[in-house]
């Protein structure tokens, strides 16, 4: 099939990557312009770009996606299909140019976690299984028909980064056989409806939404920090230091010096919840480097009190 493939990050390779390596034709791949990057600012490239780049295929970077030559230039191409992952928000005439329609790869069993931010919202809420879905695409975001779906276990050591890099695999190859499923069937797989009432959402996450509130139970503080490691990264604030917080351990320590308290014990760092202490086991004080706690330990100590019972 002839293919026009739509992506910017890291998340997107395989998929591409994957497609590329098979009888498919990929006719261009649209990624987002290039952007000031680094201490100097240089321009560089999306991850999807650097491997089309290597790939030596054909790469367009609109900087509007109502752009009339940007939108020519894909009806010349004539595509059979658009396949989307982790791209932005098509409009229907851009959508409804291939003859079979675009696809979109999302991180989450649709229709729970409809948004920006599935994986981290699932790791945030606790879940113990996520996935992917292969859906077409619609004018109303993350609604369309369902094609294939495939699910991971979310293990409770698990972090928003650990689920992405497998999802990132699993995705790539739910995004071929569904490929292959269209070209097989004719444009014309079977298909499910979603059902709206199960839907549940998962929006951008901004800065202010990474603070941590300590006032919790203690799974709920654990689960909202592994959800956001390794980024956006949750963080408190300390003696005017803001501290981003990336891994923790449960002490199973009862809490009884009220929540958000820093304290030492036998040389480890631990804060209190609602019910419990957590050991916090990686972080990263304001403007300096991300460190195990021992290493943390070595240059802060002095900022926090010993524990006394």
């Amino acid at each position: 099939m002839n293919i026009i493939f739509m992506g910017t990050p890291a998340f997107a390779v395989p998929s591409l990557r994957i497609l590329y390596n098979s009888h498919h034709k990929i006719s261009a791949v649209v990624t987002v312009p290039d952007k000031p990057k680094g201490r100097g600012q240089h321009l560089a490239g999306s991850d999807v770009k650097k491997f089309a780049v290597e790939a030596g295929l054909n790469i367009l970077q609109p900087l509007s996606l109502k752009d009339p030559d940007f939108i020519s230039e894909l009806k010349d191409l004539a595509p059979d299909l658009i396949v989307v992952v982790a791209f932005r928000i098509l409009p229907k005439n851009i959508f409804k140019i291939p003859r079979f329609g675009s696809i979109n790869l999302h991180a989450s069993l649709l229709p729970k976690y409809r948004g920006a931010a599935p994986i981290n919202w699932a790791v945030i809420n606790g879940e113990r299984e996520t996935g992917v879905t292969t859906f077409f695409l619609q004018e109303k975001v993350d609604t369309g028909n369902i094609i294939m779906q495939k699910s991971i276990d979310i293990s409770g050591e698990d972090n928003a980064g650990t689920v992405h890099d497998r999802l990132m695999e699993t995705g790539a190859q739910v995004v071929f056989d569904t490929v292959d499923l269209i070209e097989n069937t004719n444009g014309a797989p079977p298909v499910s409806k979603q059902n709206n009432g199960e839907a549940t959402p998962a929006p951008k996450i901004f800065k202010e939404d990474c603070e941590i509130n300590f006032d919790q139970s203690v799974e709920k503080v654990y689960d909202f920090i592994r959800g956001l490691s390794p980024y956006p990264g949750a963080y408190t604030e300390y003696q005017g230091k803001q501290i981003k917080i990336f891994s923790t351990a449960k002490s199973h320590w009862d809490s009884l010096k009220g929540p958000g308290r820093f304290f030492i014990k036998e040389g480890k760092l631990y804060v209190s919840t609602l019910n419990e202490f957590l050991e916090i086991t990686e972080l990263q004080m304001e403007g300096k480097k991300r460190m195990n706690s021992a290493e943390f330990l070595n240059g802060y100590s002095v900022l926090f009190k010993k524990f006394k019972a």
